[in-house]
């Protein structure tokens, strides 16, 4: 899946170090929003003191504040919103772990997408790029929005606050849904319920769905009901898809069997994934059971599941009459998720990109949250207080004058938010970016070289046959690289980071000249890169100079410049490591750049030209020396 993978090993000393220098950044800006709510806080709690010092009798109780007292928050939707909240903040930390920025692509984005079908890989790869070109910026980013989202959701006080907690968790959640697990690979050949079918953000979604309701909606057994219900018949469907003949899921591995059945190769994977050794032993010897007896495992997993769904639909439609049962039900439900999780996801957030507990936990939840509703609240805060209805200012003034506890986590709720936005506003600033994170670059090649010596003069002909030397080009900034004009892997990557570079630059490039040597003893005519100009756009810019000249005086420049040029066997392209110098416009070396651009993916593209544009600007309005 060509731009989806950096080609930078998921350790780099570089991007890691860049990583950590953001992540402590970032948390200094969190701790400041801290300290400042925390400001925000005495102020405000001093006012209240005051007003009550003043008033004989204190503040009188507020009509929204004593219904807040008399009435708990319904079972469900608490258990929903802390359950839901702490799984948020837990997937943000695990945002952090070192291998987050280059891993996330190719170990964990790219497999799922490429088991789907070709336009889910399209939907994924546009939004992919977004991480693979800004490694950086992404991962700190989904640190602090996950973070933001769970606290958000433990802290905010009741109403409004704490619904708007539940829809951005929605809208947050159906982005990584779709982007970050590729629609939860509902497309993919070979999905299980098993291995996490429909995605475990989806479970999310649907709690911050019920999250984001009036909490009137918990008055009633009938959310409990239809919560149950739904789960049952979903039971049901992933029942016939396990058994669905022809997904793989019916064969272990028999002797002599080249290919295993999808459970027995997901837990074989699984028990290599980086782990103790006890829950590897575990997950390995359920997948050598599975290879041996496949037939039978997938026979029981399906049973399970279509008598779970079953259950669920028939008891939960009369649940007065069979709470016993869906007890029983639960109860069997959940120790079946809980084997599953950890004998065949393996827990799923270990191995160094794990992203979340996958999809077990989430799910059982849901149905717990649905058991609980059956046994609803009675009134609301939001049909307790129908003078405060429809006015949401009056409802925020009557409560927090007349309670300090939900000044104390509206104040917090608003603290998320600021963390919240720590991390969507880099992440929204780099959506709109037209180039690529320089640590990439300089994953690949190293900082910048600094130096300040005589560039070494030559004299050459342009694609138009005008003789043109180094000396000609003072009081211009020069930019100079060496390239192949019939090289089809590197040199046409970094002639396009020159172009951007150049547009980057804009109206400054009319103080630079981007200039190429011909790197290649056998295609070195004007001729052949005026073609090469040509297909790459080159002969658009108005400051752009392919030169060439003899091969004697070619050898001197390339041995002047350092340039290694050896012809590869039984071919047209050479061989030659990739620089490229900057030259001040009193004809100094000022800068050595490595152009190797690593593998041909779009995830470095740009990425060197915002570094050698930056460069060139500093010459530009630097005082030649």
């Amino acid at each position: 899946m060509p731009g989806m993978s950096s080609g930078v090993s998921s350790t780099n000393p570089i991007v890691v170090a860049a990583f950590h220098a953001a992540l402590l950044h970032q948390s200094r800006i969190v701790l400041a929003i801290v300290a400042l709510l925390a400001m925000s806080w005495n102020i405000l709690r001093a006012v209240q003191l005051r007003r009550a010092l003043a008033s004989p009798a204190g503040l009188p109780a507020r009509p929204f504040a004593r219904v807040v007292d008399a009435q708990p928050e319904p079972a469900a939707r608490r258990l929903l919103r802390i359950f839901f909240g702490c799984l948020w903040i837990l997937d943000g930390l695990l945002q952090a772990q070192t291998q987050m920025p280059t891993g996330m692509t190719p170990q964990v984005i790219e497999p799922t997408a490429r088991a789907s079908q070709a336009w889910v890989q399209h939907v994924v790869n546009f939004g992919a790029t977004l991480w693979t070109d800004h490694p950086i910026v992404a991962a700190c980013s989904v640190v602090w929005i996950q973070v933001g989202i769970g606290a958000m959701l433990l802290v905010a006080p009741r109403g409004r606050w704490s619904r708007g907690a539940g829809l951005l968790s929605v809208g947050w959640g159906l982005a990584v849904w779709v982007f970050g697990e590729s629609f939860g690979g509902v497309f993919a050949s070979g999905a299980s319920f098993l291995f996490g079918l429909p995605g475990a953000v989806l479970f999310y979604c649907v709690a911050g769905v019920l999250i984001a309701l009036p909490e009137s909606v918990f008055d009633t057994p009938a959310l409990g009901r239809r919560l149950l219900r739904l789960s049952g018949v979903f039971l049901l469907g992933m029942a016939l898809l396990e058994a669905w003949p022809g997904r793989g899921f019916w064969q272990g591995q028999p002797q002599g069997a080249a290919t295993p059945g999808q459970i027995t190769a997901m837990t074989q994977q699984m028990s290599q994934t980086p782990q103790p050794a006890l829950l590897s032993s575990t997950v390995a010897h359920f997948g050598s059971f599975d290879a041996a007896h496949g037939w039978a495992v997938n026979l029981f997993a399906t049973l399970v599941l279509g008598g779970l769904g079953v259950a669920l639909v028939v008891f939960a439609g009369t649940a007065a009459g069979h709470r016993r049962r869906i007890q029983m039900t639960i109860a069997v439900l959940t120790v079946f998720c809980l084997a599953d999780w950890v004998l065949v996801q393996d827990l799923g957030f270990l191995g160094g990109t794990g992203t979340d507990p996958n999809s077990m936990l989430p799910f059982v939840a849901l149905i717990l949250a649905g058991y609980l509703a059956l046994s609803p609240n009675g009134i609301s805060v939001e049909t307790a207080g129908p003078h405060l209805r429809g006015r949401p200012l009056a409802e925020w003034r009557e409560a927090l004058l007349g309670k300090p506890s939900y000044l104390l986590r509206t104040i917090a709720a608003i603290g998320m938010v600021g963390v919240f936005l720590v991390g969507a506003a880099p992440m929204a600033f780099a959506s709109v970016s037209g180039t690529a994170d320089a640590v990439l670059w300089q994953a690949l090649n190293g900082p910048p070289q600094i130096l300040n010596e005589a560039a070494p003069q030559f004299t050459l002909v342009d694609q138009s046959g005008r003789t043109v030397s180094l000396s000609s080009l003072r009081g211009k900034v020069v930019g100079l690289t060496f390239l192949d004009p019939v090289c089809n892997v590197d040199c046409p990557l970094i002639a396009q980071e020159f172009r951007v570079a150049d547009q980057l630059l804009g109206g400054a490039s009319a103080g630079v000249e981007m200039v190429a040597v011909v790197a290649n003893p056998l295609y070195r005519s004007q001729a052949v890169t005026r073609a090469f100009d040509h297909s790459e756009g080159l002969d658009k810019i108005h400051n752009w100079l392919f030169l060439t000249g003899p091969i004697t005086q070619l050898n001197k420049v390339w041995a002047k410049y350092g340039v290694d040029v050896q012809v590869a066997p039984a071919g047209s392209m050479v061989l030659h490591n990739d620089l490229a110098y900057l030259i001040d416009a009193a004809g100094r070396l000022r800068v050595e750049l490595g152009t190797d651009p690593g593998p041909a993916t779009a995830a470095y593209k740009s990425s060197f030209a915002g570094v050698l544009a930056a460069q060139l600007r500093q010459l530009i309005n630097s005082p030649a020396r």
